[in-house]
């Protein structure tokens, strides 16, 4: 009776422990909803580029950063509303000091990329804006992987490896 006490003791303790050091209410539908949307929103820009080479769009700049827009917001959204959904359903709360943590993991190395990425666009760089891409959005997933599954730091590498790759490759 007493070593099947101190079993749930563990049980209870190994929970606590993981809920306060992982951000568990990360919804996997989440990262293959997001997929779709790029996959929907490449289509739409490669529409957009096949239509201003013959001259039907004036303005192909604004239309794609109108599409990466709608991308994202689709991307966040859908990731919010499943992250809440499950953090109801697991009884769990989705604002904690690890949430904040990993949300700052996440976005310095994103809105970095944003600025550097920006620049090189206004500069005629057009070359780096894809490899920077990959590289920073690969060194936001390793930062933030350590608050989720591990899984994401391997994601995080390989699209850091991506990018490099794609510097020396375009």
């Amino acid at each position: 009776m007493n070593t099947n006490s101190h079993s749930e003791d563990m049980k209870a303790i190994r929970k606590i422990m993981e809920e306060s050091s992982r951000f568990l209410s990360l919804n996997g539908l989440s990262g293959i909803f997001a997929g779709f949307f790029a996959i929907c929103g490449s289509i739409m820009a490669a529409i957009a580029i096949q239509k201003s080479q013959t001259a039907e769009i004036k303005s192909l700049g604004l239309i794609l950063l109108l599409d990466a827009l709608i991308v994202l917001s689709a991307a966040l959204g859908i990731s919010v509303y499943l992250s809440l959904r499950k953090a109801s359903r697991m009884d769990l709360k989705i604002w904690t000091s690890t949430t904040r943590r990993m949300l700052m993991n996440l976005l310095i190395p994103l809105f970095t990329a944003a600025i550097l990425i920006l620049a090189f666009y206004l500069d005629g760089n057009y070359d780096y804006i894809i490899p920077s891409m990959l590289v920073f959005y690969g060194l936001a997933l390793v930062g933030a992987g350590k608050f989720t599954f591990g899984e994401i730091q391997y994601l995080g590498m390989f699209e850091i490896l991506t990018g490099i790759f794609a510097f020396f490759f375009p």
